[in-house]
């Protein structure tokens, strides 16, 4: 029945949302219509940024990124500017913005408009 899903995220800007993306990230929209860009990936992924005066509200992460290239994609994204998150607190702890759950790692990291987006490796 419900067979593909992906994220919508809210910016309060939506052209530094999409120059963060662009630059940061090296996404350019597939589509931009009036207050909405939608991305697609090579994966066949799908994420949609829209504007509104909600963005950066939440505190929990809103959409996450899987890599087969763990270390190289945070190396890159650090070089473009992207700062990581780091946590200590019961059942979350990183080590230079990294947390470790057995052979998985993830990583967490704010867009332009404070939403929570995570780098994870498929393990």
């Amino acid at each position: 029945m419900l067979t593909q899903a992906h994220a919508v995220l809210p910016a309060s800007d939506l052209k530094r949302a999409q120059e963060f993306y662009h630059t940061a990230l090296g996404y350019d929209p597939a589509e931009a219509d009036g207050g909405n860009l939608r991305y697609r990936l090579a994966s066949g992924s799908v994420f949609e940024i829209y504007e509104t005066g909600n963005a950066g509200t939440a505190q929990n992460t809103q959409m996450c990124f899987i890599t087969d290239s763990f270390e190289s994609d945070m190396a890159q994204l650090r070089a473009n500017g992207v700062t990581f998150e780091d946590y200590d607190f019961p059942g979350l702890k990183t080590e230079n913005g990294v947390a470790m759950e057995g052979d998985s790692r993830a990583a967490w990291f704010r867009d332009s408009e404070g939403n929570y987006i995570c780098l994870t490796e498929d393990v």
